[in-house]
């Protein structure tokens, strides 16, 4: 069976040499007897893997030995309570900058716990682009400076993360982590699911510096406790062991391929293949993003009508690509292309593209 064009938002495209490591260890895991999934959490074999999840995304990443590196379940939406939970103290509101769906879903699982301020929107526009970080309002009563790194809804995405001075800026990294080099210091927190660049869903990778988790009150509940995982090396209780096992496998990959500079450029490189498209088709593919604010991940566009989306969609279902909808709340038609989606699979579309526009 041929492997489809896989453009889908997530969970998304695995890279085919981590799926067939997978499928060889699958019914027995290091001549163990059993598969990665039947270990116990507590034996020195899964305890191997787990250890070398942590350490390659310090390694891949950069991490410094002051933050921690946790595994954990929940997924992007439980840090979005997490984060006022263990941080948002009396007195203190947290800022966030608004940049698309899940920053606004952020922002009201904040509002729950605690005040919160908007320190930048780009709602009015649609969310067409990142506000520039000189029209950021920073207060002093800040707990923390939430920010969404990638929006892939609209389409945009941070091209540069400068530093907010001693304002502690926590980022939703969900759908782009990984897919370039980072600086981890300019963050006091950084939180990603790991369906989209990091492995199969189930696992939410927290890089959380040490200091910050002395701030949690002692009401927050004991699983909803950062300190609670930091202090036992995520296995508190039973973590998601295939998928940590998985993303051990995708962070090897990862470093195969020239760890995260190496991955930049193969990503910037897919990139432009779909977007050179769109900007020589003289209006028929129409961006969503400003062109200073597109992602690298997911590439939005409209076609000059609704039913030529439609005819476009069907027809590239037919063609073996899948997942190119565009997400329901905004319609159109979207390609992500995450780390693991192949070059060869944005060629075909680009081909397809191009195809399509010079038949019409």
């Amino acid at each position: 069976m041929e492997r489809a064009y896989n453009f889908n938002a997530g969970p998304t495209a695995l890279p085919v040499d981590v799926l067939k490591k997978a499928q060889a260890e699958l019914v027995n895991f290091q001549n163990t007897g059993m598969s990665v999934m039947e270990l116990s959490h507590r034996s020195k074999e899964y305890e191997a893997v787990h250890n070398k999840a942590q350490s390659l995304l310090r390694e891949l990443l950069q991490i410094p030995d002051n933050y921690e590196v946790l595994l954990l379940q929940g997924g992007a939406s439980t840090q979005f309570t997490m984060i006022p939970m263990n941080f948002l103290s009396d007195g203190q509101q947290g800022n966030y900058v608004l940049t698309g769906s899940w920053s606004e879903k952020a922002l009201k699982e904040g509002k729950l716990l605690g005040a919160t301020t908007i320190g930048a929107s780009s709602k009015e526009s649609g969310y067409t682009f990142i506000p520039a970080p000189n029209d950021i309002t920073i207060n002093d009563n800040d707990a923390y400076l939430h920010i969404t790194s990638n929006n892939t809804i609209y389409g945009t995405q941070w091209q540069e993360f400068p530093s907010f001075g001693d304002t502690n800026v926590i980022a939703d990294m969900s759908s782009d982590i990984l897919s370039r080099p980072l600086p981890v210091n300019n963050f006091s927190m950084i939180y990603a699911g790991a369906q989209k660049n990091l492995g199969p869903s189930g696992v939410t990778v927290v890089i959380l510096r040490k200091d910050l988790m002395e701030k949690t009150p002692e009401n927050v509940p004991t699983m909803l406790r950062y300190d609670t995982h930091a202090g036992k090396n995520s296995l508190y209780n039973t973590p998601p062991t295939f998928g940590i096992y998985m993303l051990a496998n995708v962070l090897e990959w990862v470093k195969e391929q020239g760890g995260t500079s190496g991955i930049e450029a193969r990503n910037i490189e897919k990139a432009n293949m779909i977007y050179d498209v769109i900007d020589e088709s003289n209006g028929f593919y129409k961006g969503h993003a400003e062109k200073n604010s597109r992602s690298l991940m997911n590439i939005t566009f409209n076609l000059p009508s609704e039913e030529l989306n439609q005819e476009f969609l069907a027809k590239a279902k037919e063609k073996g690509f899948v997942g190119l909808n565009g997400h329901r709340s905004v319609g159109g038609c979207r390609a992500s292309t995450y780390n693991a989606v192949t070059p060869e699979a944005c060629e075909a579309l680009r081909q397809f593209m191009i195809e399509f526009k010079n038949q019409k």
